[in-house]
């Protein structure tokens, strides 16, 4: 059934039974793929396009804004280096060029994810958004709809990333502040913040980075800290912390690695408690691989708090005007607030299949390295909360899954339209002979 089927979607003579299916947003125009579709045209997604087309699998991509990487060109802060060495960045296939520094800017890893792109000739379709995707058991393929097409694929990937939405808690009294809450999406420079009291919400690597930035435009800005955390400095004896770890952890168990990266830390940075910055009991380590909790890597805002430039407050316990109560009972005035408080995955909202991601958190059920292959063909790139370096272990993984399914598939494909040809050609010979027959007894 699975070769009769693969014929009917390959087949531009052959008749399919498969029409379009309705529903809120109805497509005008139904798309036959040949290969994997993949959605999302970030990192993730050109990674996963580029390994395949490696292992000779054309591929095509579905972006819903009107260019690739959007989260990186229109939703990142002006000032946003790679807090990772760039070996640790790069997408498969091709490396950083030599002359980038070892934390490349926004706008370098932008022009390198272009070069990628052009590189393998990667193409996607801008301004499809996905608003629904669902297999369909009759004729075993995939149906994914934007509000134009309607495409039907046998290999679906899923490569919109976990920073699709905007992650916006809501607070008592949020109404009623005066001044303008903003999620860092929407933040650029701290320029239009200057002389300003900015409160920034999350003290994840970008809440950090945020603060530093906003000292730099002579704001006086302050710090919420929810939750504890590691902050760890970004280079240990000249290397970076995390090529640090990863050598390390080659030889040693995790804990004993967290172990000497806190013993580190402390000489460095010295006891970040004291600041309001509580460590967790579990190592910084142990901390990602359980729950995905990044460490911060200190690029210089440790010292801003410090010296009392960058103030530090619990959580908030409601807004009323331009006041700002915390739980701890102090109160202070804001212009502004800037909420770091991350993003999320979209994928729930549209993907209507329970084999592979939560409903909930709408990242993959299975740990990392198990987490990027679900049923009937469908994958996941970019959802291993381990940045980069996850994408392009999955992406190749990925690839090498379905290259030989492809393979497979072309092979059944082409031995079925060969005795097709042959079949209609002796039909057709057949005839011929019979007409002459009856020519010479005539």
């Amino acid at each position: 059934m699975e070769e009769v089927e693969f014929k009917k979607l390959h087949d531009p003579y052959q008749q399919s039974n498969m029409t379009p299916s309705t529903n809120t947003h109805t497509p005008s125009h139904f798309v036959r793929v040949l290969g994997p579709l993949i959605v999302g045209a970030g990192p993730s997604g050109l990674a996963a396009a580029a390994c395949l087309k490696n292992q000779g699998v054309p591929a095509m991509i579905l972006e819903q804004a009107n260019c690739i990487a959007s989260l990186w060109q229109f939703r990142t802060y002006d000032r946003l280096r790679l807090h990772l060495p760039k070996q640790f960045c790069q997408l498969p296939l091709m490396p950083f060029p030599i002359d980038f520094p070892t934390y490349p800017t926004k706008e370098q890893f932008l022009s390198y994810l272009e070069s990628y792109a052009k590189n393998f000739n990667l193409k996607p379709v801008f301004n499809a958004t996905v608003v629904s995707a669902e297999f369909d058991g009759r004729c075993g393929l995939w149906r994914v709809k934007t509000k134009i097409n309607e495409y039907v694929c046998k290999w679906l990937i899923i490569a919109t990333g976990e920073n699709a939405s905007e992650v916006v808690p809501r607070f008592e009294g949020m109404s009623e502040f005066n001044g303008p809450i903003v999620h860092t999406s929407s933040y650029k420079s701290g320029e239009c913040f200057e002389h300003k009291s900015v409160l920034v919400v999350g003290c994840g690597n970008s809440g950090m980075e945020v603060c530093l930035d906003l000292c730099n435009y002579n704001t006086f800005p302050s710090l919420v800290v929810r939750d504890s955390l590691h902050v760890l400095p970004q280079e240990m004896f000249g290397i970076s912390t995390f090529g640090l770890s990863m050598w390390l952890l080659k030889w040693f168990p995790v804990r004993i690695v967290d172990q000497f990266l806190l013993f580190v830390s402390r000489i460095m940075i010295g006891d970040t408690g004291r600041v309001g910055l509580s460590r967790p009991k579990l190592g910084p380590l142990e901390m990602k691989s359980i729950y995905g909790k990044t460490p911060v890597l200190d690029i210089g805002t440790l010292a801003k708090i410090r010296s009392g430039d960058i103030k530090v407050y619990p959580k908030i316990k409601k807004l009323a005007c331009n006041i700002v109560e915390f739980v701890d009972g102090r109160m202070e005035k804001f212009d502004a607030i800037i909420l770091a408080t991350g993003y999320r995955s979209n994928v729930p909202t549209w993907l209507k299949d329970k084999s592979l991601f939560s409903k909930k958190e709408g990242l993959p059920m299975k740990k990392f390295l198990e987490g990027w292959k679900g049923e009937h063909g469908l994958y996941a790139v970019g959802f291993t909360k381990r940045g980069l370096l996850g994408t392009s272990i999955e992406a190749t993984k990925v690839a090498e899954d379905i290259a030989p399914q492809w393979n497979s598939n072309r092979r059944v494909a082409l031995w079925i339209y060969v005795n097709d040809w042959i079949g209609v050609y002796s039909n057709l010979r057949q005839k011929q002979l019979l007409m002459c027959a009856r020519q010479m007894d005539e």
